[in-house]
């Protein structure tokens, strides 16, 4: 029997958490707040029949042909015009997902035993996506408000041990949907500015707003100072894999060449496709409608956090946009203890602790408002409190 002998690094990977309870919530019955998906009511699937027809119609032999690493040149202009700041196409890496863009920015900016820094808590995917290159991921205190500016430089690091960028959501955060203020993006901004740390901006929900638009990206404010990622996941269809990032160019050929030895190209029939579907303005007319949808139903969570969860010491907070709110159980309570007795009760969460660096609360849990109907959400949550106040009982 062949022996495999393993790298150091793939020891490092672990199976992602969420997509482990998926699993335990395709037992039929089980209403899911877990996955971060989107609501597949808000695909264009006819937009995209169309467009595939006439994709291959007219261009059907470059789209299935191998391509250029950077990606399709009208979509790459399509990301620099749509962005609110001056970005050259030739900044523009089209990527397979955003995730991809983290895995690039990981291999490109990370050795062994680099310092990183990340929210508290941050993005599962993310921790995935730098966890191989052995960083040591340090967690920064932050609030309501988002990342905690003195935390930050506490954590800074000097010389040669300084960060090598911070890790940051600004819009309506996975896993918390929190949004950063204002204030606090100026500040962070020229904080990091004044320590010479990079930025990662990963942006995948920043269009996703219900009443008001966020305020202007970390990007906007320090272009040369950010890697910003952008997705189409979440306003077209995750399934294209198709996300992209912006960067400087003194760091822009070195993300290309690490997209060339992962996988050449992101698909060019899929590049197309996008760039037919967008290119009369069909966004400005489709977001709307997922700004919409997904308010009823996190407005619908909301009410029934309040009816089900009173008289229990629960919290939870108020998005102002996005797919996620965020839960803290009554003192004493595991989240992780807690979901066996929910998926038995009928519904399903992922806990908070898997967004964790280090430092985990293990009070907290996600919860996702965008797959579920409002008579769902409404089943969910009395299926939660119940499982929340036997625990409490027991």
């Amino acid at each position: 029997m062949t022996t495999w002998t393993l790298a150091r690094r793939a020891q490092k990977m672990n199976p992602s958490v969420i997509r482990e309870i998926l699993k335990i919530t395709e037992k039929p019955g089980i209403i899911s707040f877990a996955g971060g998906l989107p609501s597949p009511k808000t695909f264009p699937i006819a937009e995209f029949a169309a467009a595939s027809e006439r994709v291959l119609r007219e261009d059907g032999q470059a789209a299935l042909q191998y391509a250029s690493s950077e990606g399709f040149a009208p979509l790459r202009e399509h990301v620099a015009a749509s962005l609110p700041w001056n970005v050259d196409p030739n900044q523009v890496l089209i990527t397979t997902g955003s995730q991809q863009g983290l895995d690039l920015v990981a291999k490109v900016l990370v050795d062994e035993g680099s310092r990183i820094m990340v929210e508290t808590p941050t993005y599962l995917g993310a921790l995935q996506a730098f966890t191989p290159m052995e960083p040591t991921v340090v967690s920064v205190a932050s609030d309501e408000q988002g990342v905690d500016i003195d935390d930050l430089q506490a954590k800074m690091g000097e010389g040669a041990d300084a960060a090598r960028f911070l890790y940051v959501l600004p819009n309506f955060q996975n896993p918390t949907g929190r949004s950063m203020s204002e204030a606090r993006r100026a500040a962070l901004v020229e904080r990091a500015a004044a320590l010479n740390l990079p930025l990662i901006e990963d942006n995948p929900y920043g269009d996703l707003w219900f009443d008001a638009p966020p305020p202007a990206p970390l990007t906007a404010r320090n272009p040369e100072g950010c890697i910003y990622l952008g997705s189409f996941s979440k306003v077209l269809a995750p399934g294209l894999r198709l996300g992209y990032l912006v960067a400087p160019a003194s760091v822009y050929p070195k993300l290309l060449q690490a997209k060339q030895a992962a996988d050449l190209h992101t698909p060019g029939y899929n590049q197309r496709m996008v760039a037919e579907v967008i290119k009369d303005g069909f966004l400005d007319r489709h977001v709307p409608t997922i700004r919409a949808l997904y308010k009823s139903q996190c407005e619908a969570m909301l009410a029934a956090l309040e009816k089900e969860m009173a008289g229990l010491d629960v919290q939870w907070n108020r998005p102002d946009g996005g797919m996620f709110l965020w839960v803290r159980l009554p003192e004493g309570m595991s989240a992780i203890e807690l979901l066996p007795k929910a998926v038995e009760a009928g519904v399903a969460f992922v806990p908070g602790a898997a967004f964790y660096a280090d430092g985990a609360d293990p009070r907290t849990l996600r919860l996702s408002f965008v797959t579920a109907s409002v008579e769902q959400i409404g089943i969910g949550m009395a299926a939660l409190a119940k499982a929340i106040r036997a625990t409490l009982g027991g």
